[in-house]
């Protein structure tokens, strides 16, 4: 709940306060990029008052046995209405019905399932501790929170509904799938090493937006409603609350937050885009097969030259002075075992030799080791042992068993763990809710 709560956040703050403030509109034509003051920051709305457009009475449809009437659907676009700041127009307005008559089934089929688990079920305490910290966050009580939209003609128990669902699916979906989200310790692996190979290239902070043609009536429709929602977000509505409304993008539940997106690894058109955009600025539509992106640059950096590497080492001491026949010698006896060692045995192997010694060198930046050492823990493969090195203290075996990006960016095991188990809990999610619409009978009225 936490990112919807600051989500939901910024778009009530703005209710709350009476300054407005205007900002400037994209250019029509020119490159793809829009220069666009920050709408992740949006400015302080005009105090609200409820959207006027006609809505029929009456059932519109069912899902399962469950009835939808017009006086819900409105209720729930105004609540869109309100949560994102998107004002509604003749061309936006059957985009807002649409995404409101999604959210209900949604949630209908939701609250359907949590009728099997009872246990699960928000309490209205619980409810009301969502709501106080909820308005705690944009500094106000929860009276003025639901206050705020009653100005929209929302009535305090349609967000309360939203909440109490919204909580016990969370809870539903992480205790089903607790066991299959957690990420392997290979899969942790294997996502260490990619972010260090994406480390050496340029990155890109983004946000996003996916308008997927298929759910709104194919790719023109999908077109003129990214156009409208860039208008909006330029007059102030926040980038995030417009994400999490109307994004099909997995990102839409984290308020469009793609993460750092590595150069080479998206669609030609979308990263011509991040290449024009500068930290800030907001996207054109952007078409692409199967529907329309929108992006915000939030920031960039170059890619990283530095990485750290885990190291082992077997060692025969010789001094400095050591002839060239000792010299070759413990380098005839150190390559006639380099075949035999991994990185799991040489330590082992070393404490049972005589003559050998093995350390553990753990975590070094290359620039930190010996000059000899340098190219050995730079570039050489995870899980390969080195020739034997020559130094000043004897004759070595290096073993490269793990690097990582360095810099105080880079992620550990355990950050990648948990994204891995937040990206993975959310996917099931989003399968549960598929098979719950492909199973619902859901019915309405043309």
């Amino acid at each position: 709940m936490r990112f919807e709560r600051y989500i939901t956040g910024v778009a009530i703050a703005a209710l709350l306060s009476s300054t407005a403030l205007a900002q400037t509109a994209p250019p029509t034509s020119g490159p793809v990029a829009a220069g666009v003051p920050n709408p992740a920051v949006p400015p302080a709305a005009a105090p609200a008052q409820a959207p006027q457009f006609q809505m029929a009475d009456g059932v519109l449809g069912t899902v399962n046995d469950s009835v939808i009437t017009g006086f819900d659907l409105r209720q729930r676009m105004l609540l869109v209405i309100a949560m994102t700041q998107v004002q509604p127009t003749p061309e936006n307005l059957p985009a807002i019905r649409q995404q409101a008559l999604n959210l209900i089934i949604d949630e209908r089929l939701q609250n359907q399932e949590l009728d099997r688990y009872p246990t699960l079920k928000a309490t209205e305490a619980e409810v009301d501790e969502e709501l106080t910290s909820m308005a705690s966050e944009v500094g106000a009580t929860a009276q003025a929170y639901v206050d705020s939209l009653g100005q929209f003609g929302i009535r305090p128990t349609t967000l309360r509904d939203q909440v109490r669902t919204q909580i016990g699916w969370s809870r539903l979906v992480g205790g089903r799938f607790q066991n299959r989200a957690r990420a392997s310790e290979g899969a942790v692996q294997a996502a260490l090493r990619q972010a260090t190979e994406s480390a050496l290239k340029k990155q890109y902070l983004v946000g996003e937006i996916y308008i997927e043609s298929s759910r709104v009536g194919g790719q023109q429709a999908a077109l003129n409603g990214a156009t409208q929602l860039v208008q909006q977000m330029v007059q102030g509505a926040p980038f995030q609350a417009v994400a999490q409304q109307f994004s099909a993008a997995p990102s839409a539940t984290r308020g469009g937050d793609a993460g750092w997106v590595v150069e080479g690894t998206v669609q030609p058109a979308l990263q011509q885009a991040m290449e024009q955009l500068s930290p800030g600025e907001l996207s054109r539509p952007i078409p692409v097969e199967g529907g329309v992106y929108i992006l915000y640059m939030r920031d960039k950096r170059d890619g990283s030259t530095s990485s750290v590497a885990q190291i082992k080492q077997v060692m025969i001491e010789l001094p400095e002075t050591a002839t060239e026949a000792q010299v070759a010698a413990a380098s005839q006896r150190l390559e006639a075992l380099r075949p035999q060692l991994t990185c799991d045995n040489m330590l082992t192997r070393a404490t049972s030799e005589q003559g050998l010694l093995g350390t553990d060198l753990g975590e070094a930046d290359p620039a930190n080791l010996l000059p000899q050492f340098q190219q050995v823990a730079r570039s050489g493969e995870v899980g390969s042992i080195s020739t034997p090195i020559r130094t000043p203290l004897g004759v070595h075996l290096l073993a490269v068993c793990g690097r990582r990006a360095g810099g105080a960016e880079a992620p550990n095991a355990l950050q990648v763990e948990n994204r891995l188990f937040s990206q993975n809990l959310q996917t099931l999610g989003r399968r549960y809710m598929r098979d719950l619409r492909q199973d619902a009978a859901i019915e309405f009225k043309s």
